[in-house]
């Protein structure tokens, strides 16, 4: 089963990789790219940065969450050495995201909107 899950993943990731190559091949070089290319790159950045970091923040604060309640349900008198290290966890993981939600915005900027 799990070589089963290794091969649909590379799968997966060869066909995502063969639909990026046709994009750099057709890409415009020299005095052809002009600044609306460079703006809807950034835009495009931008848009990925933030939605890719509230997605992974999400994912990992819940997470988190959910493992330390566990250990707390499971033993409680460990409250406040499981309390502890989790609070400092979840500020890491929302400071990268509020760092990712500032190059969106740097970003942003860059694009001209």
């Amino acid at each position: 089963m799990f070589s089963t899950n290794k091969r649909v993943l590379a799968t997966v990731l060869g066909i995502i990789g063969l639909a990026l190559v046709p994009g750099s091949a057709l890409a415009q070089t020299g005095a052809a790219a002009n600044t609306f290319d460079m703006q809807a790159a950034a835009t495009l950045g931008a848009a990925l940065a933030i939605g890719l970091a509230v997605l992974g923040g999400a994912l990992g604060q819940g997470r988190a969450a959910a493992a330390a309640l566990e250990g707390i349900s499971r033993n409680p008198g460990a409250t406040s050495r499981i309390q502890t290290p989790m609070i400092i966890g979840l500020a890491l993981i929302e400071s990268l995201v509020l760092f990712a939600f500032a190059l969106a915005f740097l970003l942003q900027s860059k694009a001209g909107g």
